[in-house]
């Protein structure tokens, strides 16, 4: 792929279409889903010691939903998506550096108690 060719790809590939879906209305309500969009890419060419030339790159794209602008009775509001397994692994990481560190504080309570008994 030419260098121009992977520029022109990740500029389609990474536009407000990605971002916003087109809206769509039932019951005189009209949704507009939205995701987080990010992407990144590189490329490069050069000749090797015969002469011949080459180049080439790659582009990577990602994206998540974010939520979706309601629209209803001419009012705008925004409704956040949830992302349970996120929320779960944050929860999961909390709850483990609480527990390691309950444990750490009860053994120093433990080795400071043992020490003014000793006296």
């Amino acid at each position: 792929m030419k260098l121009q060719e992977l520029v022109t790809t990740a500029r389609d590939a990474i536009s407000v279409k990605r971002v916003y879906a087109e809206p769509y209305e039932k019951d005189g309500v009209t949704v507009i889903p939205a995701a987080a969009v990010s992407g990144g890419g590189g490329g490069g060419g050069g000749k090797d010691e015969r002469g011949q030339e080459g180049e080439g790159g790659g582009i990577g794209v990602g994206g998540r939903p974010v939520g979706a602008y309601v629209i209803k009775h001419g009012e705008v509001t925004w409704q956040p998506a949830i992302d349970v397994n996120r929320m779960l692994g944050t929860i999961a990481a909390v709850l483990i550096v609480y527990l390691v560190t309950r444990v750490r504080i009860a053994r120093i309570r433990a080795k400071g108690t043992k020490g003014t008994q000793a006296r």
